[in-house]
């Protein structure tokens, strides 16, 4: 029996990179999965790849009707819903001189508030589950700040503080809300963020403990282990997979 046999999963932002990755483990691990995101071409064939245990909804995360509608579906489709991973968001660098209202409201419409309704459309199904878990994938951008990413870092701690805030609410419902906090992850988002596919980031990787960037399978599997019973006693918790990136000190040379 897989690690999570009897588990519905909603995961956002999950037709390709660690939204992908995670939806692969957890149809491995015996999970029913609704994979939901606006890229339908990348989000129906790996529905197909993952064959009946996986269903591609359409989903924008800023949108109420799109979530009321992904949730139905899951709910018709596998009987119920006990996961839900919010795991869509958007990077966007820039000077705070330069970043105009525009790019911020983007940000934080897909980041912050695409994570808020996402909690909010769970909490009904979930209760009448008897329960559920629940991972927010915040970032680094959300223990420490960065340069040039004013709204990534905003929509990123707001994320981190509502992942508290919901726990507390939750946890008598038998419903846990943890945040997962990546580094740099060698994903095409990040890839098309600072200029396209074929930008060296090696160098990043080259600066942290570890000497690499990270993989997506490796945020999966926290993932994993947040959604599955392993992690019975975690709730409104921060999990960081970084490659040692925030222990460092301001004057490491």
């Amino acid at each position: 029996m897989g690690r999570l046999a009897g588990k519905v999963a909603l995961i956002t932002g999950a037709a390709r990179g660690q939204g992908a990755s995670a939806a692969r483990r957890f149809v491995e691990e015996g999970a029913k999965v609704v994979i939901a995101d606006i890229l339908d071409t990348e989000g129906k064939q790996l529905a197909d790849e993952l064959g009946d245990a996986a269903r591609y909804q359409r989903l924008d995360v800023t949108d109420e009707a799109e979530w009321q509608a992904a949730v139905e579906r899951t709910v018709a489709e596998f009987g119920m819903i006990n996961v839900l991973v919010n795991n869509a968001g958007v990077l966007h660098f820039s000077k705070l001189e330069e970043t105009t209202l525009d790019d911020y409201q983007r940000i934080i419409g897909v980041n912050q508030t695409g994570t808020f309704l996402g909690l909010r459309s769970v909490v009904a199904p979930m209760r009448a589950a008897g329960g559920g878990a629940i991972v927010n994938v915040s970032s680094i951008e959300g223990i420490a700040g960065l340069p040039h990413v004013i709204a990534y870092t905003a929509s990123k701690y707001a994320i981190r503080g509502m992942t508290k805030s919901a726990a507390l609410e939750l946890g008598e419902y038998g419903i846990r809300v943890n945040s997962v906090h990546p580094g740099m992850i060698d994903t095409k988002m990040v890839h098309d963020a600072v200029g396209g596919e074929d930008v060296d980031t090696s160098w990043i990787g080259k600066k942290l403990a570890l000497g690499r960037l990270g993989r997506p399978g490796e945020i999966a599997e926290l993932v994993l282990f947040l959604v599955s019973d392993e992690s019975s006693y975690c709730t409104g918790a921060e999990f960081v997979a970084d490659g040692g990136a925030t222990a460092t000190h301001a004057l490491k040379l």
